[in-house]
């Protein structure tokens, strides 16, 4: 089940600028833009999403990397 309002609010136009990327870099973004994110395959739907956690957890790593603390 999926929680649609980011823990960060503030994030969620970057969340959206990231699914946009990941979508292009995938081929998905003219699926996108003609069927819309409602009308795609669960495993369009999924490799986005899978795309989406694996630069996110790159870009956690690099953060930590530099010694930035994560918070509560």
């Amino acid at each position: 089940m999926s929680n649609k309002t980011p823990m960060v609010p503030e994030s969620e136009n970057k969340l959206d600028q990231l699914k946009w990327e990941v979508a292009e870099e995938l081929h998905l973004d003219d699926d996108i833009q003609e069927r819309g994110f409602e009308n795609m395959t669960t495993r369009e739907v999924g490799q986005i999403g899978g795309n989406m956690v694996k630069k996110m957890v790159a870009f956690a790593e690099e953060q930590m990397g530099k010694g930035a603390d994560i918070k509560d």
